[in-house]
């Protein structure tokens, strides 16, 4: 199985405490999710994040609808977090999340691992282009929400 990777890094302005927090409240990921995703959580809130915790989700992606289902297979508050996919479009999806205090601020950092259901082509014409957008939205929303 061929994988692949994707890496960003934000630096916030904010404090560790203040930045993981936002992302431990599940519901702030609809926040920094494109709108051309149609991404909504589906799981009933409150949802208290630990190793363990499944999360359902529901977007759009060129037109299809896909399910997703996610849990949290590592949690370190303050220092890190890992998703991983348990239903969903790829064979192998694992997101770790980072939080850094660095330079009076919050380092966050994201790596994800992920594999393809189908061929390298489909990689590089939709996947790759697609998260770039997804990710580049990300850190475009995080710096408006949690920055200056």
């Amino acid at each position: 199985m061929k994988t692949y990777q994707l890496q960003t890094e934000l630096w916030l302005p904010r404090e560790r405490t203040e930045v993981f927090g936002f992302f431990a409240d599940a519901n702030n990921l609809q926040a920094i999710t494109p709108p051309w995703l149609h991404f909504s959580v589906t799981t009933p809130s409150p949802i208290h994040m630990a190793a363990g915790t499944q999360i359902d989700y529901r977007l759009r992606l060129h037109g299809l609808p896909i399910e997703w289902r996610s849990e949290i297979t590592h949690w370190d508050p303050l220092q890190k977090f890992v998703d991983e996919q348990r239903r969903g479009p790829y064979r192998l999806w694992v997101h770790e999340h980072t939080f850094t205090e660095i330079g009076g601020g919050t380092l966050v950092a994201d790596t994800v691992h992920y594999a393809l259901r189908f061929g390298g082509l489909v990689h590089k014409l939709l996947v790759a282009p697609d998260l770039r957008r997804i990710f580049d939205y990300r850190q475009e929303k995080l710096a408006q929400l949690l920055g200056a």
